[in-house]
């Protein structure tokens, strides 16, 4: 009676109606393999940006969109159009055809690139879901990305639609540019997406390895749980906010431009920071009263907005090195984990590498292949300190599983009939 409650339970996921309780490997893979795809439209958005091709598409056409020009005469219609931008009357009066053409395909295949992912999310999550190859946790995750996908493509558009008004743009005022506050919300939007992705793939291979050996995983478990590693933690913790920080700040560097100006480190002209008065420049105040003084200057003050970079980089950089002291001594170091330990490591060498990829960005006034790894950099650091997030993190939904395999005695998936219960 056992072995058959057994046999029966164990093949209960793929008969019932009702969702698993680990969803497959498959899974797993497709939601990293998305991951990366994120990461790589991140980059590309990136040169996008750097090569000046954002604004060479003047509409937003989701579905016809999808195909370019075919022949001259609609080439030459989308020209037009582009030629009716404040982008081509300020930075570009003598750019012909074939130079439209490429920034054009930069713009376009951007575009795809992001329908792309979303047709390749959105499907095979349909198909998870339905054949219930999935838990009903991580189904809600899908429905989520799926949503965050959909939202992503409409900011994008509204980021464009800011560098396509030309009353934003005052006389003598720098060439036309997308909105700084736009570009940070589209950044941050793909950042979250590919995070979720990555995270939420990650944990479905915990839940496996958990299914396959609920013992190791026990013992994982309560190493983690001891209050000694709370602190280490809650450490990691700060450091995620305080990249992703960071990432916005530097977002808010892209869309000012700011990497142009005081491009020597770690001076800012005569000094360590600019002259105050510079810093907090009533010209980038709108009240009377000046009320708005320091928040507008935060963001929309060049000189400052990259000093506040300049902190924050530094600060995660020291924060960073501080981390791996603190893996290494003290209680935390003698009890922390082989694999966090090693993420730790991990996280040491993105910061060095982002770090020089910044400063070498910042001295070589921002050539668009540094600018594009640097961009890279940070979402790889960002990548770094979430997977070490992830090793420390033990789910109560992982615990449950750890506790009803254990309970059951199963040691691999779809173990089927036991002969030792038989027995």
């Amino acid at each position: 009676m056992a072995a058959s409650a057994s046999a029966e339970s164990s093949s209960s996921p793929s008969t019932s109606s009702s969702f698993p309780d680990t969803s497959t490997k498959a899974s797993a893979y497709w939601l990293i393999a998305s991951a990366v795809s994120v990461f790589g439209i991140v980059v590309w958005g990136g040169l996008t940006r750097l090569t000046e091709s954002g604004l060479s598409i003047t509409e937003w056409k989701p579905v016809t969109g999808a195909m370019p020009p075919r022949n001259e005469e609609d080439w030459e219609y989308e020209f037009a159009k582009y030629r009716s931008s404040p982008e081509y009357a300020r930075l570009n009066p003598n750019m012909n055809l074939d130079e439209f053409k490429k920034i054009y395909f930069m713009e376009w295949s951007h575009r795809l690139w992001g329908r792309v992912i979303g047709m390749s999310f959105v499907i095979p999550a349909v198909y998870f879901v339905a054949r219930r190859r999935v838990t009903k946790r991580v189904a809600w995750n899908l429905l989520g990305i799926a949503g965050l996908i959909g939202l992503q493509g409409f900011i994008g558009w509204w980021m464009v639609s800011s560098g396509l008004r030309d009353e934003l743009f005052s006389p003598g005022a720098l060439p036309p540019r997308v909105s700084q506050y736009r570009l940070t919300t589209h950044l941050a939007t793909a950042f979250v997406c590919y995070s979720w992705m990555l995270l939420t793939g990650l944990s479905i291979l915990r839940d496996l390895r958990v299914r396959a050996d609920p013992a190791a995983a026990a013992k994982v478990a309560s190493t983690l749980a001891l209050p000694a590693l709370r602190p280490f933690r809650l450490a990691v913790m700060a450091l995620t906010a305080l990249v992703f920080t960071t990432v916005l700040s530097g977002a808010l560097v892209a869309g000012l431009d700011a990497g142009l100006i005081y491009n020597e480190f770690p001076m800012m002209g005569s000094g360590i920071t600019p002259p105050r008065a510079e810093l907090w420049d009533a010209h980038y105040s709108r009240k009377p009263d000046q009320s708005d003084l320091w928040w507008r200057n935060m963001l929309e003050n060049p000189s400052l907005v990259q000093l506040d970079h300049r902190i924050l980089a530094t600060t995660t950089f020291c924060a960073v090195m501080a981390l791996f002291c603190l893996s290494r001594t003290g209680r935390a170091g003698a009890l922390l984990p082989k694999n966090v330990k090693i993420g730790a490591t991990g996280v040491v060498h993105l910061v060095l590498l982002q770090a020089t990829l910044g400063i070498c960005t910042l001295i070589y006034m921002v050539p668009t292949h540094l600018a594009a790894t640097h961009q890279a950099g940070s979402l790889a650091l960002l990548t770094g300190v979430l997977v070490l997030g992830h090793r420390l993190r033990m789910p109560k939904s992982t615990l449950r599983l750890i506790q009803k395999y254990a309970a059951n005695g199963a040691h691999r998936p779809n173990l089927g009939p036991r002969v030792t219960l038989k027995a």
